[in-house]
């Protein structure tokens, strides 16, 4: 049961790249993933991604265009912005 709970933890942690390609309301984007990460989201190339509290609390700006570092959900519905690189 361990190794379930563990494997999950390591897919959360998952992170990729992309660039933002729409920014829609309530601080979420529509990012499009790169092609060498893109293999383990069954073929999406493109996701929907929310701020982190932390680029929140310290009013990181993220625009159209920005290269960006997400953390996927590990069931693959969104993903989270971590890092604006």
């Amino acid at each position: 049961m361990s190794d379930l709970k563990d494997e999950k933890i390591l897919m959360a942690k998952k992170t990729v790249r992309g660039v933002v390609t729409e920014a829609l309301p309530s601080t979420l984007f529509r990012v499009d993933i790169d092609d060498k990460t893109a293999d383990n989201l069954e073929g999406k190339k493109e996701i929907l991604a929310y701020l982190s509290g932390k680029m929140r609390m310290h009013r990181i700006k993220v625009l159209i265009g920005d290269s960006v570092e997400i953390v996927l959900d590990p069931y693959g519905g969104k993903g989270r912005i971590v890092k604006r690189l």
